[in-house]
């Protein structure tokens, strides 16, 4: 079994800090039978964070930064793709961009709420405009639509985690092939000031939906099937939300409560284990050798908070 732990070393300086009093000990139990592998890359400034690089190779794939074919993986397991082809998806987040004086932010979607019946309305209300630039909107869950289109081909985007919280300009798409979704997004924000659905969220003080979002794009080889047989893999990603907040508190306890349950239950013998930062992700598997080498590695294990810094 791979386990892939999203978020185990956060970029927030309060979480940071807290890493260095950390307590894991079935993780340091884990690590004193691993050996390190392979190293992975990682960067604030990709549009892919290396969580999901290091997901994408568990499953198969490798992608260029901001072409992991989310989508494309959704419309697979729908049967969409079968109907318009593997190439040209996207996912469609609906959101709330907050103008500031000097830059434009957006809120994290997830806050939003949104519910089945009010992410139906927003799609009706949405669906034509997308349509008049070819671009065919399908539900896929509560706020979050797929969009297929021949915009998107070949399109890199932005990570959802990278831009929410953050000013959208840094990561918006400026390619000449988007500016129909720069377009969109003013017409959103136009048609959505004064629909009814936002009337009735702003009522109830809640955040109204003035745009959207666009990421997950990347073309889907016309081969793949994530039902084929690849060595099966966990993602955990119980610590993201906190790690996104920079909640140090609730980072901690989150993962004292994922190294008490997850990882007390599994064996370092038939265990690949990854665990993902900000700055890079590390993978360790059964430590090989000869007997002194693993001793060695006993006595001396990597501390879980060393580690974890280094991330």
């Amino acid at each position: 079994m791979h386990l892939v732990i999203d978020h185990a070393a956060p970029g927030g300086a309060n979480c940071r800090v807290a890493a260095a009093k950390l307590q894991l000990p079935n993780l340091a139990r884990l690590l004193k039978s691993m050996a390190p592998g392979q190293r992975w890359a990682g960067s604030p400034d990709t549009m892919t964070p290396v969580g999901e690089q290091v997901r994408a190779a568990a499953m198969g794939l490798r992608a260029a930064d901001g072409l992991i074919p989310w989508a494309a993986l959704d419309a697979q397991r729908l049967g969409l793709a079968s109907e318009s082809g593997a190439q040209g998806w996207a996912w469609i987040t609906p959101c709330h961009w907050k103008v500031n004086a000097d830059h434009v932010e957006m809120l994290d979607p997830a806050d939003l709420a949104l519910s089945d019946a009010e992410t139906t309305v927003l799609l009706e209300a949405m669906r034509g405009y997308f349509a008049e630039d070819g671009i065919a909107l399908h539900p896929l869950s509560a706020g979050t639509w797929l969009a297929h289109g021949a915009v998107f081909k070949d399109l890199p985007t932005a990570s959802l985690e990278r831009a929410r919280g953050a000013r959208i300009d840094t990561w918006m798409p400026r390619q000449t092939q988007a500016s129909p979704l720069r377009r969109l997004q003013n017409e959103m924000q136009m048609l959505l000031y004064t629909h009814p659905m936002n009337d009735a969220r702003a009522a109830q003080r809640r955040t109204t939906v003035n745009s959207f979002w666009v990421s997950g794009t990347g073309d889907l080889p016309q081969s793949y099937r994530a039902d084929a047989a690849l060595p099966p893999y966990r993602t955990l990603d119980t610590l993201r939300t906190a790690a996104l907040r920079d909640d140090a508190a609730l980072w901690v306890q989150a993962w004292q409560t994922l190294d008490t349950t997850e990882l007390a239950a599994v064996d370092a013998s038939t265990l690949t284990l990854t665990l993902c930062g900000e700055h890079g992700a590390q993978t360790f598997a059964p430590a090989t050798g000869s007997w002194l080498t693993r001793l060695r590695r006993r006595l001396a294990p990597p501390s879980p908070n060393t580690l974890l810094a280094a991330l």
